[in-house]
């Protein structure tokens, strides 16, 4: 062989190595920076569906939880104010929960939720974002008050529906998120009966 052709292979045998080791380092480098764009477990776990138990609320309470970040309450209600809740229709700028991306399509009714007794709602006020005060009692605001949610911020008004009273600076309804009821009877916040199936 010549001194040529022991060049020529040596520098075959070297780019080939290069070669090998350029690739193995960039699939070295490559896993970490894809890695980076799927989200963490923290991330995913602040999406997935909360298990909430109901059976120790008692009529008028409610419960705090979160869900992606946001507080979410689920409120039992009493049978008085789901008595009153078709009476108040006329004071309301959208009785029928018309505006579809305020809730499910199971939750388009009177009571806005799957079980009449249960509501689950995200208590941010759809004008600028405060926080209503929940007030459950009837006559606690005014003498036509039939309990609800008042918003201290600009005066916004809600029932026990989470509906917005027309004439208020809200534009539509609370959000009802998405919710089912689990075969063990505990209510699942941000999942419904489609996404569990």
């Amino acid at each position: 062989m010549s001194q040529e052709g022991a060049s020529n292979s040596r520098r075959r045998f070297l780019t080939g190595a290069v070669a090998v080791v350029g690739g193995v380092g960039a699939a070295y480098t490559a896993v970490p920076f894809l890695a980076y764009w799927n989200p963490s477990a923290t991330t995913r776990a602040a999406g997935a569906p909360v298990e909430v138990d109901t059976s120790t609320l008692e009529p008028g309470q409610r419960m705090n939880i979160s869900w992606r970040g946001q507080p979410v309450w689920v409120i039992r209600r009493s049978e008085a104010a789901l008595e009153a809740l078709p009476t108040l229709e006329d004071t309301l700028a959208d009785p029928a929960s018309d505006v579809a991306s305020q809730q499910p399509s199971y939750a388009q009714n009177t009571h806005r939720s799957i079980d009449p007794e249960f509501l689950v709602v995200v208590p941010i006020c759809t004008h600028l974002g405060c926080i209503p005060s929940y007030m459950p009692k009837a006559g606690s605001l005014d003498a036509d008050w039939q309990g609800g949610f008042f918003c201290p911020c600009h005066g916004s008004k809600f029932d026990l529906a989470g509906r917005v009273y027309a004439g208020v600076p809200a534009p539509t309804n609370l959000v009802v998120p998405p919710h089912r009821v689990a075969e063990n009877g505990l209510l699942v916040v941000g999942e419904d009966d489609e996404e569990a199936a």
